[in-house]
């Protein structure tokens, strides 16, 4: 039963060896067109110079692999040794990551290069969004400051009006010097309002012109078509959007909020009280100290604000590095898997056939071991045997009785040496009991 079991095992290796080949033959070719693809992306200069570059790279390839396999595949399932099989694997170890090197990271930049490329353009778009809507925070975050610019000028308005109209704060009617003072600082205000109001202006325009940008650059993330001049499109845009942005960052008026701060208190010109009776004038003089001291606190308050505006942290400078699809691939590996998956399967799936050979021949030789010599002799080795004794018998040696004598002649030696052994036994002193 072992004799059937073992010339089965041997039939089907025989049977499936010109499928090995084959197998290894169209993996290799197939190893070799993507590693083609792969390659051909990497490669500058003349389309010719690179058709043939990328061929004699590829077709070096496709013969790396069909040959390392295929010794492999001839001489590691007959290798039994513990040593020499540990030296194998070693060496197949060292080619399969060889063949990863030279032609894995191509296969899947052909599979997966222009899906990469498109992951590289998404993530940039992604990086763009937040620096166009980091620098329009900052640069609207001045409008802040405007209702409480608009609340302190509407005060100093209509303080001047009562104290017109009603004497509010002298007590007497007119519009003296109190009414221009205040009148004074409500028009500043005003001022500072109507630029920050401005700048509002501007920034909406930038930012629509950005979010202009950001939606072709989205259009050629998801255009169908190649990736390469999609590519080129993307970088045009990206340049248009930095523009943007650096103008966003020198819209912001905050500075401008802060001098104009500065200037109320440091540049308060108080007007000499003209009041024509003594006490008048004392209460001018009075009413005008106060109105310092609210400007000055106004001033202050307005400062401050616009100095944690200005500490906001600036959009950093962004550079956008094209990349090629097997960069892409590589950057981006995570994401892409089953691309990796494939492509390494494509090289190493030969290994899966050399083990499929080695447990075969394992179970052959296992079985053969177990079976009598006659069982294991090959017709060849029968006929060779044959001849053998055919020449001894033309030279009149009779095999019989040749492996009678020589059977007799082993015999005679083992009782020679036992009868030895046992005279060097008796000869040997021995030892007296112990006292």
């Amino acid at each position: 039963m072992a004799l059937g079991a073992s010339h089965r095992l041997q039939d089907g290796v025989l049977a499936v060896e010109t499928m090995t080949r084959f197998a290894l033959a169209v993996l290799a070719l197939a190893s070799g067109v993507y590693t083609y693809l792969g390659v051909r992306s990497l490669l500058d200069g003349s389309p010719t110079a690179v058709f043939f570059a990328a061929i004699i790279y590829s077709a070096s390839v496709s013969v790396a692999i069909y040959a390392f396999w295929s010794y492999m595949a001839r001489f590691y399932p007959h290798v039994t040794g513990a040593a020499s099989r540990g030296a194998m694997i070693g060496v197949m170890a060292l080619g399969c990551a060889m063949i990863i090197a030279m032609s894995s990271w191509l296969n899947a930049a052909a599979l997966a290069g222009s899906a990469a490329l498109e992951q590289h353009l998404a993530e940039t778009v992604q990086d763009y969004t937040a620096d166009l809507d980091q620098a329009h925070q900052n640069a609207l975050a001045a409008q802040s400051l405007l209702p409480d610019i608009q609340r302190t000028s509407e005060r100093f308005s209509r303080l001047a009006e009562d104290e017109r109209q009603n004497g509010a704060l002298t007590g007497t009617t007119g519009a003296g010097s109190v009414v221009q003072l205040l009148t004074q600082m409500s028009a500043q205000l005003d001022e500072l309002e109507t630029g920050i109001t401005a700048s509002r202006e501007r920034v909406t325009t930038l930012f629509d012109q950005g979010r202009a940008h950001l939606a072709t650059m989205r259009s050629l993330v998801s255009a169908p078509g190649a990736i390469a001049p999609r590519s080129d499109e993307f970088s045009a845009e990206v340049v248009a959007l930095s523009g943007v942005i650096t103008s966003l960052e020198q819209t912001s008026i905050a500075p401008s909020v802060k001098r104009a701060a500065e200037d109320l208190s440091l540049g308060f010109i108080a007007p000499v009280a003209d009041g024509r009776a003594a006490d008048l004038a004392e209460r001018q003089d009075q009413v005008m100290q106060t109105i310092r001291t609210s400007v000055s606190a106004q001033s202050q308050v307005l400062s401050q604000a616009a100095d944690e505006i200005l500490a906001r942290e600036p959009v950093a400078e962004r550079r956008f590095v094209p990349l090629s699809s097997a960069e892409a691939v590589l950057r981006y590996a995570a994401d892409f898997i089953p691309a990796w998956a494939g492509a390494i399967s494509i090289d190493l799936l030969p290994a899966v056939l050399v083990f499929i050979l080695t447990v075969v021949h394992g179970a052959i030789r296992r079985q053969e071991e177990r079976m009598p010599f006659a069982q294991r002799i090959t017709a060849a080795e029968l006929l060779e045997a044959l001849e053998v004794q055919r020449a001894l018998n033309r030279q009149g040696i009779d095999v019989e009785q040749a492996l009678q004598s020589a059977e007799a002649e082993d015999e005679r030696g083992r009782i020679d040496s036992n009868i030895t052994s046992l005279d060097m036994a008796a000869k040997a002193p021995r030892k007296g009991p112990p006292a």
